[in-house]
Protein backbone atom coordinates (compact mmCIF):
# COMPACT_ATOMS: atom_id res chain seq x y z
CA UNK A 1 0.00 0.00 0.00
CA UNK A 2 1.32 3.08 -1.18
CA UNK A 3 1.40 5.82 1.45
CA UNK A 4 -0.38 8.99 0.74
CA UNK A 5 0.15 12.30 0.81
CA UNK A 6 -2.99 14.07 2.19
CA UNK A 7 -3.83 13.49 6.02
CA UNK A 8 -6.85 12.75 5.52
CA UNK A 9 -6.08 9.85 2.89
CA UNK A 10 -3.40 9.21 5.44
CA UNK A 11 -5.77 8.82 8.28
CA UNK A 12 -8.47 6.75 7.02
CA UNK A 13 -5.87 4.27 5.96
CA UNK A 14 -3.93 4.11 8.88
CA UNK A 15 -7.58 3.52 10.93
CA UNK A 16 -8.57 0.49 8.43
CA UNK A 17 -5.03 -1.14 8.67
CA UNK A 18 -6.02 -0.76 12.98
CA UNK A 19 -9.81 -2.46 12.30
CA UNK A 20 -8.29 -4.66 9.89
CA UNK A 21 -5.88 -6.37 12.52
CA UNK A 22 -7.91 -6.35 15.14
CA UNK A 23 -10.99 -8.44 12.94
CA UNK A 24 -7.61 -10.82 12.40
CA UNK A 25 -7.55 -11.54 16.03
CA UNK A 26 -11.36 -12.69 16.18
CA UNK A 27 -12.23 -9.49 18.33
CA UNK A 28 -15.96 -9.36 18.75
CA UNK A 29 -18.51 -7.66 17.09
CA UNK A 30 -17.59 -4.18 18.34
CA UNK A 31 -15.17 -4.50 15.53
CA UNK A 32 -17.89 -4.66 13.11
CA UNK A 33 -19.43 -1.43 14.16
CA UNK A 34 -15.95 0.14 14.19
CA UNK A 35 -15.69 -0.57 10.43
CA UNK A 36 -19.50 0.66 10.16
CA UNK A 37 -18.81 4.11 11.53
CA UNK A 38 -15.76 4.44 9.13
CA UNK A 39 -17.85 3.86 6.25
CA UNK A 40 -20.14 6.26 7.38
CA UNK A 41 -17.49 9.33 7.66
CA UNK A 42 -16.44 8.27 4.19
CA UNK A 43 -19.85 8.66 3.16
CA UNK A 44 -20.04 11.88 4.89
CA UNK A 45 -16.87 12.85 3.18
CA UNK A 46 -18.05 11.83 -0.24
CA UNK A 47 -21.19 13.92 -0.02
CA UNK A 48 -19.13 16.97 0.79
CA UNK A 49 -16.89 16.48 -1.97
CA UNK A 50 -19.76 16.02 -4.27
CA UNK A 51 -21.38 19.59 -2.75
CA UNK A 52 -18.48 21.71 -3.40
CA UNK A 53 -17.88 19.96 -7.18
CA UNK A 54 -20.94 20.65 -8.20
CA UNK A 55 -20.29 24.77 -8.28
CA UNK A 56 -16.92 24.72 -9.91
CA UNK A 57 -18.13 23.79 -13.54
CA UNK A 58 -20.56 26.70 -13.58
CA UNK A 59 -18.20 28.59 -12.83
CA UNK A 60 -15.55 27.53 -15.02
CA UNK A 61 -17.99 28.34 -17.90
CA UNK A 62 -18.55 32.19 -16.63
CA UNK A 63 -14.35 32.80 -16.03
CA UNK A 64 -14.28 30.94 -19.05
CA UNK A 65 -16.40 33.54 -21.56
CA UNK A 66 -13.45 35.80 -21.70
CA UNK A 67 -11.80 34.56 -24.21
CA UNK A 68 -13.36 31.38 -25.46
CA UNK A 69 -10.78 30.78 -27.68
CA UNK A 70 -7.79 30.34 -25.53
CA UNK A 71 -9.80 29.22 -22.61
CA UNK A 72 -12.89 27.35 -23.70
CA UNK A 73 -11.39 23.61 -24.08
CA UNK A 74 -11.48 23.95 -20.15
CA UNK A 75 -14.82 24.43 -19.90
CA UNK A 76 -15.49 21.46 -22.35
CA UNK A 77 -13.48 19.25 -19.87
CA UNK A 78 -15.38 19.71 -16.66
CA UNK A 79 -18.59 17.78 -17.39
CA UNK A 80 -16.67 14.59 -18.49
CA UNK A 81 -14.88 14.77 -15.62
CA UNK A 82 -17.68 14.22 -13.14
CA UNK A 83 -19.42 12.02 -15.54
CA UNK A 84 -15.72 9.95 -15.12
CA UNK A 85 -16.09 10.04 -11.75
CA UNK A 86 -19.78 9.24 -11.59
CA UNK A 87 -19.25 6.65 -13.76
CA UNK A 88 -16.89 4.90 -11.69
CA UNK A 89 -18.80 5.18 -8.03
CA UNK A 90 -21.79 3.30 -10.19
CA UNK A 91 -19.55 0.69 -10.75
CA UNK A 92 -18.29 0.51 -6.88
CA UNK A 93 -21.91 0.92 -6.07
CA UNK A 94 -23.70 -2.06 -8.17
CA UNK A 95 -20.40 -4.03 -6.18
CA UNK A 96 -22.20 -2.66 -3.09
CA UNK A 97 -25.52 -3.93 -3.93
CA UNK A 98 -24.21 -7.21 -4.74
CA UNK A 99 -22.02 -7.68 -1.24
CA UNK A 100 -24.75 -5.96 0.70
CA UNK A 101 -27.87 -8.28 -0.71
CA UNK A 102 -26.42 -11.50 -1.12
CA UNK A 103 -27.20 -14.70 0.49
CA UNK A 104 -24.98 -17.49 1.82
CA UNK A 105 -24.34 -18.71 -1.85
CA UNK A 106 -23.16 -15.42 -3.25
CA UNK A 107 -26.91 -15.31 -4.95
CA UNK A 108 -28.97 -12.45 -4.97
CA UNK A 109 -32.72 -13.33 -4.02
CA UNK A 110 -35.43 -11.04 -4.72
CA UNK A 111 -36.71 -10.63 -1.23
CA UNK A 112 -33.17 -8.70 -0.44
CA UNK A 113 -34.49 -5.83 -2.26
CA UNK A 114 -37.96 -5.16 0.27
CA UNK A 115 -36.96 -1.76 1.60
CA UNK A 116 -38.67 -0.14 5.13
CA UNK A 117 -40.09 2.97 5.99
CA UNK A 118 -38.11 5.05 8.42
CA UNK A 119 -40.20 5.93 11.38
CA UNK A 120 -38.68 9.30 11.68
CA UNK A 121 -38.53 10.82 8.03
CA UNK A 122 -40.42 8.44 6.60
CA UNK A 123 -38.36 7.91 3.90
CA UNK A 124 -37.74 4.57 2.08
CA UNK A 125 -34.44 2.74 2.86
CA UNK A 126 -32.72 -0.11 2.43
CA UNK A 127 -32.85 -3.13 5.12
CA UNK A 128 -29.81 -3.35 7.99
CA UNK A 129 -26.95 -5.32 6.09
CA UNK A 130 -27.29 -9.02 5.64
CA UNK A 131 -24.69 -11.48 6.25
CA UNK A 132 -21.96 -8.90 7.19
CA UNK A 133 -19.80 -11.19 9.27
CA UNK A 134 -19.75 -13.77 6.19
CA UNK A 135 -16.76 -14.23 4.33
CA UNK A 136 -17.76 -16.59 1.75
CA UNK A 137 -19.81 -13.77 0.06
CA UNK A 138 -16.60 -11.39 -0.52
CA UNK A 139 -14.56 -13.79 -1.78
CA UNK A 140 -17.03 -15.59 -4.44
CA UNK A 141 -18.28 -12.44 -5.46
CA UNK A 142 -14.77 -10.49 -5.44
CA UNK A 143 -12.31 -13.38 -6.53
CA UNK A 144 -14.68 -16.10 -7.80
CA UNK A 145 -13.44 -19.50 -8.34
CA UNK A 146 -10.07 -19.19 -10.07
CA UNK A 147 -7.09 -19.35 -7.65
CA UNK A 148 -6.01 -16.55 -9.90
CA UNK A 149 -8.69 -14.45 -8.92
CA UNK A 150 -9.24 -14.20 -12.58
CA UNK A 151 -12.94 -14.40 -12.90
CA UNK A 152 -13.72 -12.35 -9.88
CA UNK A 153 -14.82 -8.67 -9.66
CA UNK A 154 -11.87 -7.31 -8.33
CA UNK A 155 -9.59 -8.26 -11.09
CA UNK A 156 -11.81 -5.68 -13.12
CA UNK A 157 -12.32 -3.11 -10.34
CA UNK A 158 -8.14 -3.16 -10.41
CA UNK A 159 -8.13 -2.59 -14.23
CA UNK A 160 -11.16 0.14 -13.76
CA UNK A 161 -8.82 1.97 -11.32
CA UNK A 162 -5.90 1.51 -13.60
CA UNK A 163 -7.79 3.18 -16.51
CA UNK A 164 -9.66 5.69 -14.77
CA UNK A 165 -6.44 7.04 -13.65
CA UNK A 166 -4.76 7.45 -17.09
CA UNK A 167 -8.28 9.12 -18.03
CA UNK A 168 -8.05 12.04 -15.02
CA UNK A 169 -4.71 12.80 -16.53
CA UNK A 170 -5.86 13.21 -19.83
CA UNK A 171 -7.72 16.29 -18.39
CA UNK A 172 -4.75 17.97 -17.10
CA UNK A 173 -2.30 19.05 -19.52
CA UNK A 174 0.95 17.56 -20.37
CA UNK A 175 3.30 19.98 -19.70
CA UNK A 176 1.49 20.20 -15.76
CA UNK A 177 1.04 16.09 -15.61
CA UNK A 178 4.13 15.61 -13.66
CA UNK A 179 3.08 18.61 -11.32
CA UNK A 180 -0.31 16.94 -11.05
CA UNK A 181 0.67 13.13 -10.75
CA UNK A 182 0.32 12.67 -7.22
CA UNK A 183 -3.08 14.75 -6.52
CA UNK A 184 -4.91 11.96 -8.66
CA UNK A 185 -5.96 9.75 -5.96
CA UNK A 186 -6.82 6.44 -7.75
CA UNK A 187 -3.91 4.34 -7.47
CA UNK A 188 -3.48 0.60 -7.50
CA UNK A 189 -1.44 -0.17 -4.37
CA UNK A 190 1.55 -2.19 -4.79
CA UNK A 191 2.38 -3.86 -1.85
CA UNK A 192 0.45 -7.07 -2.45
CA UNK A 193 3.47 -8.32 -4.61
CA UNK A 194 5.70 -8.43 -1.71
CA UNK A 195 2.65 -9.78 0.11
CA UNK A 196 2.92 -13.46 -0.94
CA UNK A 197 -0.53 -13.34 -2.05
CA UNK A 198 -1.92 -14.94 -5.58
CA UNK A 199 -3.98 -11.17 -6.88
CA UNK A 200 -4.38 -7.92 -5.81
CA UNK A 201 -7.82 -9.37 -5.16
CA UNK A 202 -7.03 -12.11 -2.43
CA UNK A 203 -4.81 -9.54 -0.78
CA UNK A 204 -7.16 -6.97 -0.73
CA UNK A 205 -10.66 -9.11 -0.63
CA UNK A 206 -9.97 -12.52 0.44
CA UNK A 207 -11.62 -13.78 3.64
CA UNK A 208 -12.67 -10.53 4.59
CA UNK A 209 -16.13 -9.99 5.84
CA UNK A 210 -18.62 -8.02 4.45
CA UNK A 211 -18.95 -5.19 6.50
CA UNK A 212 -15.28 -5.41 6.26
CA UNK A 213 -14.98 -4.76 2.64
CA UNK A 214 -17.66 -1.86 2.48
CA UNK A 215 -15.79 0.77 4.01
CA UNK A 216 -12.54 0.00 1.55
CA UNK A 217 -15.16 0.17 -1.40
CA UNK A 218 -16.25 3.43 -0.02
CA UNK A 219 -12.68 4.88 0.18
CA UNK A 220 -12.51 4.37 -3.45
CA UNK A 221 -15.24 5.89 -4.59
CA UNK A 222 -13.51 8.68 -1.93
CA UNK A 223 -10.64 8.06 -4.13
CA UNK A 224 -13.00 9.00 -7.72
CA UNK A 225 -14.39 12.27 -6.30
CA UNK A 226 -10.94 13.38 -4.72
CA UNK A 227 -9.71 13.14 -8.33
CA UNK A 228 -12.53 14.54 -9.89
CA UNK A 229 -11.87 17.60 -7.30
CA UNK A 230 -8.11 18.27 -8.13
CA UNK A 231 -9.07 17.68 -11.67
CA UNK A 232 -12.12 20.54 -11.05
CA UNK A 233 -9.61 22.69 -9.26
CA UNK A 234 -6.89 22.78 -12.37
CA UNK A 235 -9.15 23.48 -14.75
CA UNK A 236 -10.64 26.68 -12.61
CA UNK A 237 -6.96 28.09 -12.31
CA UNK A 238 -6.46 27.62 -15.63
CA UNK A 239 -9.15 29.75 -16.74
CA UNK A 240 -8.22 32.39 -14.09
CA UNK A 241 -10.05 31.57 -10.73
CA UNK A 242 -7.83 31.34 -8.57
CA UNK A 243 -6.73 35.00 -8.90
CA UNK A 244 -8.85 38.27 -7.97
CA UNK A 245 -7.39 40.92 -9.95
CA UNK A 246 -7.20 44.26 -8.35
CA UNK A 247 -6.95 47.15 -10.41
CA UNK A 248 -8.52 49.93 -8.90
CA UNK A 249 -6.98 52.06 -6.45
CA UNK A 250 -7.71 54.53 -4.45
CA UNK A 251 -5.78 57.23 -1.62
CA UNK A 252 -6.86 56.72 1.87
CA UNK A 253 -6.35 59.45 4.53
CA UNK A 254 -7.46 58.09 7.98
CA UNK A 255 -6.40 60.68 10.90
CA UNK A 256 -6.17 60.14 14.17
CA UNK A 257 -8.72 63.24 15.43
CA UNK A 258 -11.85 64.78 13.52
CA UNK A 259 -11.44 68.00 15.28
CA UNK A 260 -8.17 70.16 15.57
CA UNK A 261 -7.27 73.09 17.67
CA UNK A 262 -5.04 76.30 16.63
CA UNK A 263 -2.06 74.87 17.76
CA UNK A 264 -2.34 71.67 18.05
CA UNK A 265 -0.70 69.07 15.19
CA UNK A 266 -3.07 67.28 12.79
CA UNK A 267 -2.03 63.30 11.61
CA UNK A 268 -3.51 61.14 9.37
CA UNK A 269 -2.08 57.77 8.11
CA UNK A 270 -2.00 57.35 4.25
CA UNK A 271 -2.41 54.28 2.20
CA UNK A 272 -3.56 52.97 -1.03
CA UNK A 273 -6.62 50.91 -1.02
CA UNK A 274 -6.80 48.43 -3.54
CA UNK A 275 -9.87 46.66 -5.01
CA UNK A 276 -11.69 44.68 -7.67
CA UNK A 277 -14.63 45.29 -9.76
CA UNK A 278 -14.93 40.90 -10.90
CA UNK A 279 -15.66 40.73 -6.99
CA UNK A 280 -18.82 38.70 -7.09
CA UNK A 281 -20.87 37.72 -3.81
CA UNK A 282 -19.60 40.19 -1.99
CA UNK A 283 -22.65 41.75 1.25
CA UNK A 284 -22.10 44.72 2.65
CA UNK A 285 -24.36 45.80 6.05
CA UNK A 286 -24.27 48.83 8.24
CA UNK A 287 -26.16 48.38 11.27
CA UNK A 288 -28.42 45.33 10.20
CA UNK A 289 -28.78 47.49 6.61
CA UNK A 290 -28.06 46.31 3.18
CA UNK A 291 -25.52 48.60 1.85
CA UNK A 292 -24.98 48.52 -2.44
CA UNK A 293 -22.04 47.41 -4.25
CA UNK A 294 -20.90 48.27 -7.40
CA UNK A 295 -17.18 47.23 -8.13
CA UNK A 296 -16.62 45.88 -4.81
CA UNK A 297 -17.07 49.20 -3.36
CA UNK A 298 -19.85 49.84 -1.01
CA UNK A 299 -21.17 53.59 -0.49
CA UNK A 300 -22.76 54.38 2.98
CA UNK A 301 -24.88 57.34 3.50
CA UNK A 302 -26.36 58.58 6.73
CA UNK A 303 -28.05 61.90 7.15
CA UNK A 304 -26.86 64.05 9.81
CA UNK A 305 -30.43 64.25 12.00
CA UNK A 306 -28.70 65.01 15.26
CA UNK A 307 -25.77 66.33 16.77
CA UNK A 308 -22.71 64.18 18.69
CA UNK A 309 -20.87 61.12 18.26
CA UNK A 310 -22.79 58.91 16.14
CA UNK A 311 -21.86 55.15 16.09
CA UNK A 312 -21.70 52.72 13.03
CA UNK A 313 -21.13 48.53 12.47
CA UNK A 314 -19.98 46.58 9.65
CA UNK A 315 -20.66 43.71 8.13
CA UNK A 316 -19.07 42.71 5.42
CA UNK A 317 -19.10 38.83 3.73
CA UNK A 318 -18.08 37.19 0.67
CA UNK A 319 -18.84 34.07 -0.79
CA UNK A 320 -16.25 32.43 -2.35
CA UNK A 321 -17.91 30.96 -6.00
CA UNK A 322 -16.14 27.46 -6.05
CA UNK A 323 -16.90 26.35 -2.46
CA UNK A 324 -19.46 28.40 -1.30
CA UNK A 325 -17.57 28.87 1.97
CA UNK A 326 -18.69 32.25 3.16
CA UNK A 327 -15.81 34.80 4.92
CA UNK A 328 -17.16 37.38 7.45
CA UNK A 329 -15.39 40.75 8.58
CA UNK A 330 -16.93 43.22 10.99
CA UNK A 331 -15.63 46.56 12.15
CA UNK A 332 -17.02 49.08 14.35
CA UNK A 333 -16.49 52.97 13.44
CA UNK A 334 -17.60 56.44 14.84
CA UNK A 335 -18.22 60.10 13.15
CA UNK A 336 -19.25 63.04 15.04
CA UNK A 337 -21.90 65.17 14.00
CA UNK A 338 -21.71 69.42 14.84
CA UNK A 339 -24.05 72.11 13.97
CA UNK A 340 -23.91 75.79 12.16
CA UNK A 341 -25.12 77.68 15.13
CA UNK A 342 -25.25 80.58 17.46
CA UNK A 343 -26.59 81.72 20.66
CA UNK A 344 -28.25 84.55 22.24
CA UNK A 345 -29.28 84.94 25.59
CA UNK A 346 -30.71 87.24 28.01
CA UNK A 347 -28.21 87.10 31.23
CA UNK A 348 -31.51 87.80 33.42
CA UNK A 349 -33.52 84.99 31.88
CA UNK A 350 -31.23 82.10 32.88
CA UNK A 351 -33.40 80.51 35.23
CA UNK A 352 -33.83 76.43 36.05
CA UNK A 353 -37.42 75.83 37.70
CA UNK A 354 -37.89 73.30 40.79
CA UNK A 355 -39.56 70.16 39.98
CA UNK A 356 -39.42 70.19 36.35
CA UNK A 357 -36.89 68.85 33.78
CA UNK A 358 -34.92 72.10 32.72
CA UNK A 359 -33.40 71.17 29.16
CA UNK A 360 -29.92 72.53 28.37
CA UNK A 361 -28.09 72.41 25.21
CA UNK A 362 -23.83 72.41 25.38
CA UNK A 363 -21.67 73.27 22.36
CA UNK A 364 -18.40 74.57 22.21
CA UNK A 365 -17.03 75.13 19.19
CA UNK A 366 -13.86 73.58 18.08
CA UNK A 367 -14.02 70.58 20.77
CA UNK A 368 -15.43 67.00 20.37
CA UNK A 369 -17.58 66.20 22.44
CA UNK A 370 -16.22 63.10 23.57
CA UNK A 371 -13.57 65.57 25.22
CA UNK A 372 -15.83 68.41 26.94
CA UNK A 373 -16.23 67.90 30.97
CA UNK A 374 -20.03 69.73 32.16
CA UNK A 375 -20.30 69.82 35.55
CA UNK A 376 -22.43 71.65 37.74
CA UNK A 377 -23.42 73.20 41.13
CA UNK A 378 -26.85 74.10 42.69
CA UNK A 379 -28.89 71.65 40.24
CA UNK A 380 -28.38 67.91 39.29
CA UNK A 381 -27.27 67.10 35.71
CA UNK A 382 -27.82 64.23 33.48
CA UNK A 383 -27.20 63.48 29.76
CA UNK A 384 -30.78 62.80 27.62
CA UNK A 385 -29.34 60.75 25.21
CA UNK A 386 -29.78 63.06 22.69
CA UNK A 387 -26.68 65.22 23.50
CA UNK A 388 -28.23 67.64 25.64
CA UNK A 389 -28.59 67.38 29.22
CA UNK A 390 -31.66 67.45 31.78
CA UNK A 391 -30.88 69.68 35.08
CA UNK A 392 -33.29 68.78 37.88
CA UNK A 393 -33.19 71.37 40.37
CA UNK A 394 -34.57 70.99 44.53
CA UNK A 395 -34.11 74.27 45.97
CA UNK A 396 -34.46 77.87 45.19
CA UNK A 397 -31.06 80.21 44.86
CA UNK A 398 -28.29 80.03 42.83
CA UNK A 399 -27.21 77.30 40.24
CA UNK A 400 -23.90 77.59 37.97
CA UNK A 401 -22.93 75.19 35.02
CA UNK A 402 -18.83 74.87 34.44
CA UNK A 403 -18.06 73.65 30.68
CA UNK A 404 -13.85 72.34 30.30
CA UNK A 405 -12.19 69.76 28.66
CA UNK A 406 -10.25 69.92 24.69
CA UNK A 407 -8.23 72.71 25.54
CA UNK A 408 -10.50 75.13 27.36
CA UNK A 409 -10.30 76.64 30.55
CA UNK A 410 -13.20 75.81 33.17
CA UNK A 411 -16.28 78.74 31.85
CA UNK A 412 -19.02 78.75 34.58
CA UNK A 413 -22.33 79.54 33.50
CA UNK A 414 -24.76 81.45 36.51
CA UNK A 415 -28.38 80.45 36.64
CA UNK A 416 -31.33 81.13 38.91
CA UNK A 417 -33.15 78.74 40.77
CA UNK A 418 -36.98 79.42 41.47
CA UNK A 419 -40.38 77.98 42.24
CA UNK A 420 -42.63 77.49 39.52
CA UNK A 421 -45.23 80.05 39.45
CA UNK A 422 -48.65 79.82 41.44
CA UNK A 423 -51.24 78.61 39.09
CA UNK A 424 -54.62 80.56 38.49
CA UNK A 425 -57.67 78.74 40.53
CA UNK A 426 -60.68 78.39 37.51
CA UNK A 427 -63.33 76.03 36.68
CA UNK A 428 -62.00 74.67 33.45
CA UNK A 429 -60.34 76.36 30.94
CA UNK A 430 -61.46 79.04 28.26
CA UNK A 431 -62.12 82.99 29.19
CA UNK A 432 -64.95 83.08 31.80
CA UNK A 433 -63.66 80.30 34.14
CA UNK A 434 -60.93 82.60 35.87
CA UNK A 435 -64.39 84.15 37.41
CA UNK A 436 -66.56 86.44 36.63
CA UNK A 437 -70.28 86.19 35.15
CA UNK A 438 -71.38 82.09 34.01
CA UNK A 439 -74.30 81.30 32.83
CA UNK A 440 -76.78 78.81 35.29
CA UNK A 441 -76.29 76.14 33.18
CA UNK A 442 -72.49 76.07 32.78
CA UNK A 443 -71.52 76.77 36.23
CA UNK A 444 -73.95 73.55 37.22
CA UNK A 445 -72.07 71.63 34.85
CA UNK A 446 -68.47 72.15 36.45
CA UNK A 447 -67.30 69.28 38.49
CA UNK A 448 -64.89 70.80 40.20
CA UNK A 449 -61.58 73.86 40.77
CA UNK A 450 -58.60 72.98 39.07
CA UNK A 451 -55.05 74.98 39.13
CA UNK A 452 -54.25 76.40 35.31
CA UNK A 453 -50.41 77.17 34.75
CA UNK A 454 -50.79 80.00 32.49
CA UNK A 455 -48.16 80.57 30.13
CA UNK A 456 -45.52 78.43 31.80
CA UNK A 457 -43.81 76.56 28.88
CA UNK A 458 -42.60 73.16 30.86
CA UNK A 459 -44.88 70.00 31.56
CA UNK A 460 -45.95 70.43 34.81
CA UNK A 461 -49.33 70.33 36.89
CA UNK A 462 -50.32 71.26 39.76
CA UNK A 463 -53.62 69.48 41.97
CA UNK A 464 -55.98 71.59 44.33
CA UNK A 465 -55.60 70.57 47.83
CA UNK A 466 -58.98 71.82 49.31
CA UNK A 467 -60.53 75.09 49.12
CA UNK A 468 -63.72 76.97 50.73
CA UNK A 469 -67.14 77.40 48.58
CA UNK A 470 -69.61 80.12 49.81
CA UNK A 471 -73.10 80.73 48.24
CA UNK A 472 -74.73 84.34 48.69
CA UNK A 473 -78.05 83.88 47.36
CA UNK A 474 -80.42 87.40 47.05
CA UNK A 475 -82.13 88.12 50.52
CA UNK A 476 -80.61 85.04 52.50
CA UNK A 477 -77.28 84.78 54.51
CA UNK A 478 -73.84 83.22 53.09
CA UNK A 479 -73.67 79.74 53.40
CA UNK A 480 -70.10 78.39 53.20
CA UNK A 481 -68.72 74.76 52.86
CA UNK A 482 -64.77 73.50 53.10
CA UNK A 483 -64.15 71.26 50.35
CA UNK A 484 -61.43 68.92 50.08
CA UNK A 485 -59.62 68.40 46.94
CA UNK A 486 -60.01 69.81 43.51
CA UNK A 487 -63.90 67.76 42.89
CA UNK A 488 -66.53 68.74 44.44
CA UNK A 489 -67.64 66.66 47.63
CA UNK A 490 -71.36 66.22 48.05
CA UNK A 491 -71.48 69.53 50.54
CA UNK A 492 -70.23 71.72 47.81
CA UNK A 493 -72.00 70.13 45.28
CA UNK A 494 -74.93 70.72 46.50
CA UNK A 495 -74.87 73.87 47.12
CA UNK A 496 -73.46 74.17 43.53
CA UNK A 497 -76.40 72.58 42.27
CA UNK A 498 -78.44 75.35 44.29
CA UNK A 499 -77.45 78.07 41.87
CA UNK A 500 -79.84 80.64 40.56
CA UNK A 501 -79.82 83.96 38.46
CA UNK A 502 -78.27 86.53 40.92
CA UNK A 503 -76.47 84.23 43.15
CA UNK A 504 -72.55 84.84 43.17
CA UNK A 505 -70.07 82.46 44.52
CA UNK A 506 -66.87 82.66 46.27
CA UNK A 507 -63.72 80.57 46.48
CA UNK A 508 -61.66 80.85 48.80
CA UNK A 509 -59.01 79.79 51.11
CA UNK A 510 -58.13 77.72 48.13
CA UNK A 511 -54.42 75.90 48.65
CA UNK A 512 -52.64 73.92 45.88
CA UNK A 513 -49.38 72.03 45.43
CA UNK A 514 -47.09 71.83 42.43
CA UNK A 515 -43.83 69.70 41.28
CA UNK A 516 -41.05 70.77 43.71
CA UNK A 517 -43.25 71.99 46.56
CA UNK A 518 -42.73 70.40 50.08
CA UNK A 519 -45.54 71.89 51.04
CA UNK A 520 -49.09 73.32 49.67
CA UNK A 521 -49.14 76.91 48.76
CA UNK A 522 -52.20 79.38 49.15
CA UNK A 523 -54.25 80.35 45.65
CA UNK A 524 -55.82 84.15 45.49
CA UNK A 525 -59.53 84.09 45.33
CA UNK A 526 -62.00 83.94 42.44
CA UNK A 527 -65.19 84.84 42.31
CA UNK A 528 -68.56 84.07 40.04
CA UNK A 529 -71.55 85.82 39.39
CA UNK A 530 -74.67 83.42 38.02
CA UNK A 531 -76.80 84.87 35.49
Amino acid sequence: MSIPKEPRQLMINIMYLVLTAMLALNVSAEIFNAFKLVDKGLKKSNDVLDKANANIPAEVARLAKKDMKKLGKYADRTGPAMALSKTFSDSIDAIILRLSDSNKDGVIDDEDYVMKEDKETGELKRKDLKNKKNFDITTRLMIGGDPTGAGGKAEELKAMIEEYQGKFMEFIDKEDQAAYADKISMKVDSDWETSGKPSWGHFNFGHMPVQAVLPMLTKMKNDAKSSETAVLNYLMGKVGGEDIVFNKFRVVSAPKKSYVIKGEKFETELFLSASSDKISGMSVQVDGSSVPVKGGVATYTATAGSTGVKKYNVNISIKNPVTGEVTREKGSFEYEVGERSCNVAATKMNVFYIGVDNPVSVTAAGISSNALKVNASGVTLKKDGRGGYIATASRPGEAKITVSGGGLKPTNFPFRVKRIPDPTPALGAGPNKKGGVMPNGEFKAQLGLAAILEGFDFDAKCKIQGYEITRVAKRQDPVSHVNGGARYGDAAKRAVMQAKPGDTYYFDKVKARCPGDSAGRKLSSVVFKIK
